[in-house]
This record gives C-alpha cells, sequence and structure tokens, in this order.
C-alpha cells in the first residue's frame, strides 16, 4: 500500500449492517472523520463535527487495513466505508488492497464529491439529504458521482458498483422530495428510510431512544407508500438502532 494516511473516527465490528441495501449482512466498519455537511438531525457527530477532532486518529491507510483484518481474523467480509463523508478522504488504496485479499467494499455518502476509485466500490450508496436536513443538495454533484461509479442517470446499470439511493423520510416534505429523486432517477434503486429524531450526543455512549416514535414513522411511511401504489420503492428500518438504541460500535 502506498501509506496514505486516513483521517479515522472509529473502526468496529464484526457487526451487521443496521442500514441500506446490505441490511444484515456481516460487516466491518471504518468511519471516516470529517464532512462537508451538517445535517440538522446527522446521528454521527462524532464523526462529523470538528469539536470532536481530537477524539480521530490519523493512521496509514496499511495500519487501518491491519485492523480490519484482526477484527475479520482475515476472513473476507464486506467493509463499510462510513463517516461523515468517507469521500472526502483518499480510500483507493485500501480499497485495492482489500479486494485483493477477497473483500468487498460498500460506501455511503450524500453524493456531492466524485472519486474516480468509486469504480472500484462494490456498493455505491447514494443518500440525497432532503429538506429536514437542512442541506441543499448539488445535481450536478451527484450526476458526477453516478459517472464516476461508471453509472449514467436514466439508464440501466453498467459495470461498476451497485448503485443505491437512499433517503432518510422525516416528514411529508421529506416524502415529496423522495419522490422527485426517484423521477430524476428512474433506473437505480430506492430506500426509504424513517428518520430518528432522536440522534445520540456525540459522546454519549447510550443515549436513550424513542422506540415508539420511530415505530409510529415507520408505519406512516409504509401506509404513505403502499396508499401511493409506489411499488419500486422499500422501506426499511435502521435494523441496529432497534436492536441496541443509539449505542456507539455496534
Amino acid at each position: 500500500m502506498t501509506g496514505t494516511r486516513l483521517t479515522v473516527s472509529e473502526i468496529f465490528g464484526p457487526t451487521i449492517q443496521g442500514e441500506g441495501p446490505l441490511i444484515g449482512r456481516p460487516t466491518v466498519f471504518v468511519r471516516l472523520g470529517g464532512c462537508d455537511y451538517r445535517c440538522a438531525w446527522c446521528d454521527t457527530l462524532h464523526a462529523v463535527d470538528p469539536a470532536y477532532r481530537h477524539t480521530w486518529t490519523s493512521l496509514e491507510d496499511s495500519a487501518v487495513w491491519t485492523e480490519v483484518s484482526r477484527l475479520s481474523h482475515g476472513r473476507p467480509v464486506t467493509v463499510s466505508l462510513s463517516g461523515g463523508n468517507p469521500a472526502l478522504q483518499p480510500l483507493g488504496g485500501l480499497i485495492a488492497r482489500g479486494k485483493a485479499e477477497g473483500y468487498h467494499f460498500a460506501l455511503e455518502t450524500q453524493g456531492s464529491l466524485a472519486r474516480d476509485w468509486f469504480a472500484d466500490l462494490d456498493h455505491l450508496i447514494l443518500s440525497p439529504k432532503p429538506p429536514s436536513s437542512g442541506m441543499e443538495m448539488d445535481w450536478d454533484r451527484l450526476e458526477e458521482c453516478l459517472q464516476a461509479a461508471g453509472q449514467a442517470a436514466g439508464q440501466a446499470a453498467g459495470p461498476g458498483p451497485e448503485v443505491t439511493l437512499k433517503i432518510v423520510v422525516m416528514d411529508e416534505a421529506d416524502y415529496a422530495f423522495a419522490k422527485d429523486v426517484a423521477t430524476r432517477f428512474p433506473a437505480l434503486p430506492l430506500i426509504l428510510q424513517p428518520g430518528n429524531h432522536t440522534p445520540p450526543p456525540p459522546d454519549a455512549e447510550d443515549a436513550a431512544i424513542d422506540l415508539n416514535g420511530i415505530a409510529d414513522r415507520l408505519r406512516w411511511l409504509v401506509e404513505r407508500v403502499t396508499s401511493d401504489r409506489w411499488f419500486s420503492a422499500r422501506v426499511l428500518p435502521q435494523l441496529h438502532v432497534l436492536i441496541w438504541g443509539n449505542r456507539r460500535g455496534v
């Protein structure tokens, strides 16, 4: 590997992937520090807010891979590259090393920055941020991410990673946003995820969670999708939140 340095918030697992298209799959997580967005309901502020930079570690990608290999006992597993926004960091060398040893890589990003190594991923999850996030999407940049992954909007999947859209839905405005995204990118599978209105404080080890509220939003979203006959959308919860609440590192 090249000795490229990465800013790491945490590395943990194996555990199950708790959300998105790989939900339930055994996974080792590499959570990178830093983000170019600041969503109102962010549930990983410890990897986003510069106030917690002192908890991040600068590691060579070879050291990151050593830890991934140790956690997985050298047995190939899916590696989730998350954040923050992991696209801010030079992950090409890490991906190349892992794939040479039979590992698979998934990355989730809001689609604000395209990288040429997107094409080397097995799964790219693009998560456009809805109105409730307080952020504005740059659709041209998201298109650039698709192109970097070897995809083109409105066309069937080509070579490169499997690309999935995942949208957090808190309310009707977010639901309308998701419908618009589906119209913009009709060839891409889309997942709707009910939002967590009680994200944990960054330094909380086991913050309280409103499970009833999450269940209510999940039921509302299922009923909303089915009443609209929107049969191409999938509705999935954050499974890790239902199992472990807001605990980190699971």
